[in-house]
């Protein structure tokens, strides 16, 4: 972000992530996002990312029966998935956990999820 950069970092911050299927519906292994209101703090386990000239961090997260997970059967290509991933604003949902899952009811010879997911950063005034 250039000059810019730590101006729009003194302020809030959020990455969202865009999640959608490309070919025909996810119907295979769909995409779950976790209710935020319902996953604690301790449900979130940091995990280091080690790539070779960096490392991150993102969390997994431990199983919790209060926890609430939602999905969307079928969704096709021509719609996408807002995903927050990361909020700087302590005051609102930080984390919103996601994964794809096996689903018990997908029809015998459904076509593989094929799908694409980037991340953007908003910054807010």
């Amino acid at each position: 972000m250039g000059d810019q950069a730590e101006a729009l970092l003194a302020g809030r911050a959020a990455i969202i992530n865009v999640w959608r299927p490309i070919a025909h519906v996810a119907r295979d292994w769909p995409l779950a996002i976790a209710d935020a209101r319902s996953v604690k703090a301790r449900d979130l386990i940091a995990s280091d990312l080690i790539f070779r000239h960096r490392k991150g961090e993102i969390y997994t997260l431990a199983h919790d029966p209060e926890q609430r997970w939602l999905y969307i059967p079928d969704l096709p290509p021509d719609e996408a998935i807002l995903i927050k991933c990361w909020d700087s604003d302590p005051s609102v949902a930080r984390f919103a956990p996601h994964t794809a899952f096996e689903d018990p009811t997908t029809p015998p010879g459904t076509l593989p999820r094929e799908s694409i997911e980037f991340r953007t950063i908003a910054f807010f005034d």
